[in-house]
């Protein structure tokens, strides 16, 4: 009995695993944790790229706050990134050049801006949104006319513009530098997809059924609708218009229509024969970029938290 008792006891237990063989979960714990490993690097890699990127934008702005803060002896003999106490003064200075001319020159800037980039945003909004929602003869070759129009650079227009204005009567005015911004074929061109991604055509079927007619569906709704993305035409606009140097160069004479980048062009010229002007150019350019520092902070929110809530369609 007893060794009956004692066989099926041994036969019965169950075999024994290698000690040299891992188990299931140790392989794939082992697998994930080189999986994650492997998924750091190319983090820290892009992060790296991101901080270098940000360091080459931010580092002339740094540079342009220190060197504002400068006398015009401390400006070449002192260590670039030193700062000093003399910014209020060169503000001073800058502001009270000619009786306040950069003043004006920041006026005309605002209104060729705020102004140009409004209306560009307009018609934008109403050609992109023409072009995605209806159906037209020759419609693929005028968007085709308006894909040839963003490759083309703005310089290259600047000329024939002016021969153009000089004929009308209109050079040497402020509607030389006006009227050329309002038509932007990169605006056009991204509302027209935005409008496409955006706005539902059953929508739009919905309240022609209803009997809104055309331009009541456009304002009440598609504007709406694509609120996010002419946002970022708004600030692309207004930033080319803001920054725009060649145009109102060729196309302006009196310097009371100056913006602010042909009138701190003029004053660079100077610094050759008058080293003094070169810190009220450097103070100029700091003032210059505050408004679009502002503008793209104030706007960032809202575009954002928008362009995600709007991204899906329907």
């Amino acid at each position: 009995m007893s060794t009956v008792m004692t066989t099926s006891t041994t036969t019965s237990a169950p075999p024994t695993r290698p000690a040299t063989q891992p188990s299931e979960g140790s392989s794939s714990g082992s697998r994930s944790s080189r999986r994650g490993a492997g998924a750091e690097s190319p983090s820290i890699l892009a992060t790296g790229v991101l901080v270098l990127g940000a360091l080459y934008c931010l580092i002339p702005i740094v540079w342009v706050l220190f060197a504002a803060s400068k006398s015009a002896d401390e400006l070449f003999s002192t260590f670039t990134f030193a700062p000093s106490t003399h910014l209020f003064q060169n503000l001073q200075d800058l502001f009270a050049y000619r009786d306040g001319l950069f003043l004006r020159w920041a006026g005309n800037t605002a209104l060729y801006a705020i102004g140009g980039a409004l209306v560009s945003t307009l018609v934008s909004a109403a050609a992109g949104y023409g072009l995605a929602m209806f159906d037209f003869r020759g419609k693929k070759l005028f968007f085709n006319l308006i894909l040839a129009g963003v490759l083309v650079p703005a310089v290259i227009l600047a000329v024939p513009q002016y021969l153009l204005f000089a004929q009308a009567g209109l050079a040497n005015t402020y509607w030389a530098v006006f009227l050329p911004s309002i038509l932007n074929p990169y605006g056009i061109y991204l509302a027209r997809i935005y409008a496409g991604a955006s706005i539902p055509r059953e929508m739009i079927e919905a309240a022609r059924t209803d009997g809104a007619g055309e331009l009541r569906i456009f304002t009440r709704f598609a504007v709406p609708m694509m609120m996010p993305g002419l946002v970022t035409v708004f600030l692309f606009q207004f930033v080319g218009i803001w920054n725009n140097y060649m145009l109102p160069y060729i196309m302006l004479g009196d310097d009371s229509l100056f913006p602010i980048t042909v009138g701190l062009s003029t004053l660079m010229n100077q610094g050759a024969s008058q080293p003094a002007m070169y810190t009220t150019v450097i103070t100029g350019a700091l003032v210059s970029i505050l408004p679009l520092i502002a503008l793209f902070l104030l706007l960032q929110r809202y575009w954002q938290s928008d362009l995600t809530g709007g991204a899906v369609k329907g």
